[in-house]
């Protein structure tokens, strides 16, 4: 399956703007208000109660290290797939490095979930080799495909390894803020694209090279999904930063309220004709830390005890 119906979310206890991932984030801004920490938890509050009204399954978990800023964003140090793996990658700046949980596996298992293995790749780290996990790979994972915008955050010999492992086929592209091939590379490829089981968001503008472009466009098509493009302004408003989940009703497709804004019409009656779209407010959240709502979620196909 493309979309799974449980995610994994981890509280934003240490919530604030950090400098360390801004030089590589051009989306963070150090907003100054002394309520950010209460404003984030009303914020994860909020897309909590969204996903278990759409009947998600949500596992909510406490960071390992309280003072992490980002630690709101698991999908980065951790994935989880449907034969049991879970892999921990390797990471850019030393304050989401702290964020790995080695409990991350007996946590899981205490939730009834099954963990065969786990990968731990962060000692790729020492060789420069960064991969920040879903949010530097957008994976097709019934077609086997894994979506890369390289960055410092994801880094071409990473993407390649992870795919000779992992029996996926890389589909790495360039990408900046403004589109222009000086401009600053974006530093996730979930800013950039979302996948559907049927449906592709994608900023073609943001890719410099026409040739990347053209590459991208017929990889996307060539797996028959519906593209819908968007552009720079649209992706500076995270209409890229969403995912579908399978919901008790149905498909549904979680954004921020910032994303659904920017929608123009066809583009959403599109999106609507695959799934049910959710918006959720996370404006504090989306400024100080960079990310959005599909950053926030990771995405949970492990095995449950009983149901194989």
């Amino acid at each position: 399956m493309h979309a799974t119906s449980a995610v994994i979310l981890i509280r934003p206890t240490g919530f604030g703007y950090d400098p360390g991932t801004a030089a590589t984030n051009a989306f963070q801004r150090p907003v100054v208000q002394r309520d950010i920490s209460e404003r984030a938890a009303e914020e994860f509050d909020t897309l909590l109660a969204a996903l278990r009204s759409c009947g998600i399954r949500t596992t909510v978990l406490d960071p390992v290290d309280p003072a992490a800023p980002n630690a709101v964003f698991p999908n980065n140090w951790f994935s989880t797939h449907a034969d049991g793996t879970v892999v921990v990658y390797p990471m850019l700046t030393p304050s989401r490095r702290s964020e790995r949980d080695p409990h991350l596996r007996s946590l899981l298992e205490a939730e009834g979930f099954c963990v065969e293995r786990v990968v731990d790749l962060s000692a790729w780290e020492r060789d420069g080799r960064i991969l920040e996990g879903t949010g530097s790979l957008v994976l097709d994972r019934s077609g086997h495909i894994a979506y890369a915008c390289l960055s410092p955050r994801t880094t071409p010999e990473a993407v390649d390894l992870w795919c000779a492992h992992f029996g996926f086929r890389a589909v790495p592209f360039n990408a900046t803020m403004d589109g222009s091939a000086a401009g600053a590379p974006i530093y996730h490829t979930n800013v950039v694209m979302a996948l559907g089981t049927h449906w592709a968001l994608v900023c073609l503008d943001a890719l410099p090279a026409p040739k990347e472009r053209r590459l991208l466009q017929a990889a996307l098509e060539a797996t028959g999904r519906t593209l819908i493009p968007f552009s720079l302004e649209q992706m500076h408003q995270y209409l890229g930063n969403a995912l579908e989940l399978q919901g008790g009703r149905g498909p549904c497709v979680l954004l921020s309220a910032t994303a659904f804004a920017a929608l123009h019409p066809e583009q959403r009656r599109t999106l609507e004709r695959f799934a049910q779209l959710v918006p959720v407010a996370i404006p504090t959240i989306e400024a100080v830390g960079g990310g959005s709502v599909r950053c926030m979620l990771a995405e949970n196909f492990l095995p449950q005890e009983g149901i194989r």
